[in-house]
């Protein structure tokens, strides 16, 4: 039983899925994502929905980066166990 089922999906709610992310250079994620969770920490090249691609630095082993995601790259990536939220 899901008591919050008919509850609206907004950018701060809980994520209702997700998916491992394997980086790669040439192929975006199935939807951008609305987090990533970070297994094993290091840095994750990602672009961003609005296009803009960053690095994000020294990322630590479990942390959540709230960001919607379009690609992850695995040029520049060396975190490892990443999964896409959304």
């Amino acid at each position: 039983m899901d008591k919050f089922a008919n509850f609206p999906t907004t950018p701060i709610s809980p994520a209702r899925g997700g998916a491992q992310v394997t980086p790669d250079d040439a192929t975006p994620l199935t939807q951008v994502s609305r987090a990533l969770y970070v297994g094993q920490g290091g840095d994750i090249a990602a672009t961003l929905a609005d296009g803009d691609t960053v690095t994000f630095e020294a990322v630590p082993s479990g942390a959540i980066l709230p960001i919607r995601a379009a690609s992850v790259s695995a040029t520049g990536t060396t975190a490892g166990a990443i999964v896409a939220l959304w």
